[in-house]
């Protein structure tokens, strides 16, 4: 019969609490104010600007917090409340721009809105008065005509890339291909479809279509790339279902594919189209700019948002008040119409998107 040896205990071993204490709930808020504070003395006593005391109260929070933490938690928790102070400062940091952005377009473009603005064109208009009718018409119908060109393309290049491309020498070269138009700087784009026109119709040619024709270069890209991850991520067992059934391939593909990953295609093509809905420089070199309306984007030059917004600015008449003015409300419409297609897009993301349940 044996008999077990009680082991003793290792005294070099620190005997460690199981509980020990912890910060309050309201620990991160008394840290900003109180660094903000601090902030504030130190940067009105120095003439600093908001952005600086803005930064330096980002940088006292991210190393007073963790180290009170590490006082009171230990290290294991100043090292995540480390992490979350970096995470959270790197979120204000990178709101600073986005809201002062925001306050800048809302606070100097919205006292210029009016039912003129909206309604008027800029023709014979010297001085105060105008609107931006033509350049609204303008964007829409150019944007239109960009995502009617693109919108096909890119989602049959889509298909053709997951459904039957598979490991395909040409699938490799488009993709290569899509790769390097995503990275095309839209100026690129602009002279592209300038001398394309050119040898067309000759040199010093203004088309509204030219500036679609652009502008669908820098999109198609953008839809190719969105429509290939959704299709991606539509299980294979629905198409080999569908196989099964022996329902053809294309007839699985148009019935089957594209309805399951409808949500995220049409989120991208709305993304796309907010994307190319600001650019500038194609529309300045192929489209140009005019003070009248003109709803035929294959006849003479044709107005949009962003140029009317270059010119206003860069010339603005005299007196220069009333060309700025109506810069910075042009520039506070397309950021509003920008937001809403991103919101369009959101909302036909979850209408579309497949419902679960128990």
């Amino acid at each position: 019969m044996t008999t077990a040896t009680p082991t003793r205990p290792d005294k070099t071993r620190r005997d460690e609490p199981l509980t020990h204490p912890i910060l309050p709930r309201w620990a991160p808020a008394l840290v900003g104010a109180v660094t903000l504070a601090a902030s504030m003395i130190l940067g009105l006593s120095l003439g600093w600007g908001a952005f600086a005391i803005g930064l330096v109260t980002v940088v006292l929070f991210t190393i007073v917090w963790p180290v009170w933490t590490r006082v009171v938690e230990g290290p294991r928790a100043a090292t995540d409340t480390l992490v979350t102070a970096l995470v959270w400062s790197s979120f204000g940091l990178a709101m600073i721009p986005l809201l002062t952005l925001a306050y800048a377009v809302v606070s100097k473009g919205s006292g210029v809105l009016s039912a003129e603005f909206f309604t008027f064109s800029m023709r014979n208009v010297i001085g105060e008065g105008g609107g931006i009718y033509h350049a609204i018409i303008g964007t829409l119908i150019i944007t239109l005509w960009a995502a009617l060109i693109s919108i096909p393309v890119g989602i049959l290049a889509a298909i053709y890339l997951v459904e039957y491309g598979g490991e395909s020498r040409l699938a490799r070269w488009v993709t290569l291909l899509v790769d390097v138009m995503t990275g095309i700087p839209s100026i690129v784009a602009g002279l592209f479809a300038y001398a394309l026109f050119a040898l067309i119709f000759g040199p010093g040619i203004r088309l509204g279509f030219g500036g679609s024709i652009a502008l669908s270069i820098l999109m198609i890209p953008i839809v190719v790339r969105s429509a290939e991850e959704m299709l991606k991520l539509v299980p294979d067992e629905l198409r080999e279902a569908a196989y099964a059934l022996g329902i053809p391939k294309w007839r699985t593909v148009l019935r089957v594919v594209l309805p399951t990953a409808l949500a995220g295609i049409v989120t991208g093509v709305m993304l796309a189209l907010a994307r190319v809905a600001g650019e500038t420089a194609p529309l300045l070199i192929i489209a140009g700019d005019t003070d009248s309306v003109n709803f035929n984007a294959f006849s003479e030059r044709m107005a949009t948002l962003p140029v009317f917004i270059f010119y206003s600015y860069t010339q603005p008449g005299v007196p220069p008040e009333y060309g700025q003015d109506r810069a910075w409300g042009a520039a506070l419409v397309l950021i509003s119409i920008v937001m809403i297609l991103n919101l369009v897009a959101r909302w036909i993301s979850s209408f579309f998107s497949p419902k679960t349940g128990r």
